[in-house]
């Protein structure tokens, strides 16, 4: 994985309003709306990039990620959007899917959460790293660099991905600055949270 492109493919906002913290990440995928649609929703697919999840996948039904979060099915549809509660009613996901130049996907996944465990938007390194590692997984798969028996899970505590979980705290920080909506206080308090979990010196063994 080349961690530079990887980290200056997505473009990375965070805002606050009131009680309502939201990270929203941009990017290009090579492949048409129907196939990133169809890798972003069939379990199978999603297995071999993201993480087995199981569930009731129409609207009104429930999904659950295997050892992560879960939630409800809001709305959806195929292949332009869908919108999700992710780990609890008030934190709300939606990913937006448009048809770009050529065969490619402009891809936009939007994180809403309301009363963040951090001050201002720097609750947004609780889940922005974490997402990254989801998008970027995605892109190797979709360019075919994701070899057969490549094992997401594991592979999320490689030292290649620690350091890419590294990089993304340090372009979600800029993205945190930028915003204006928190101290720098708080923001490094956050950061040394963010990186005790996203890169860790001793990862756990799988």
């Amino acid at each position: 994985m080349d961690i530079l492109e990887q980290i200056t493919a997505v473009q990375r906002e965070v805002s606050r309003t009131g009680e309502i913290a939201t990270v929203l990440m941009r990017r290009t995928y090579q492949s048409g709306p129907e196939d990133v649609w169809d890798a972003l929703t069939d379990p199978e697919r999603m297995a071999r990039w993201f993480s087995p999840v199981t569930g009731e996948l129409k609207v009104g039904g429930s999904f659950q990620i295997q050892g992560n979060a879960g939630g409800e099915i809001l709305e959806c549809e195929p292949p332009k959007r869908y919108k999700v509660t992710f780990g609890g009613p008030e934190s709300l996901l939606e990913v937006r899917l448009t048809p770009g130049p050529g065969d490619t996907t402009e891809f936009e996944l939007e994180h809403s959460m309301a009363n963040p465990p951090a001050p201002g938007g720097a609750g947004a390194l609780y889940v922005g790293p974490g997402w990254d590692g989801a998008v970027a997984g995605l892109a190797l798969y979709l360019n075919g660099d994701l070899g057969e028996d490549v094992d997401p899970v594991k592979m999320a505590n490689s030292p290649e991905v620690i350091e890419y979980n590294a990089q993304c705290i340090h372009a979600w920080t800029e993205a945190i600055r930028a915003s204006g909506t928190t101290t720098e206080k708080d923001l490094e308090e956050t950061v040394a949270v963010a990186m005790a979990h996203y890169a860790p010196e001793n990862p756990p063994e799988n």
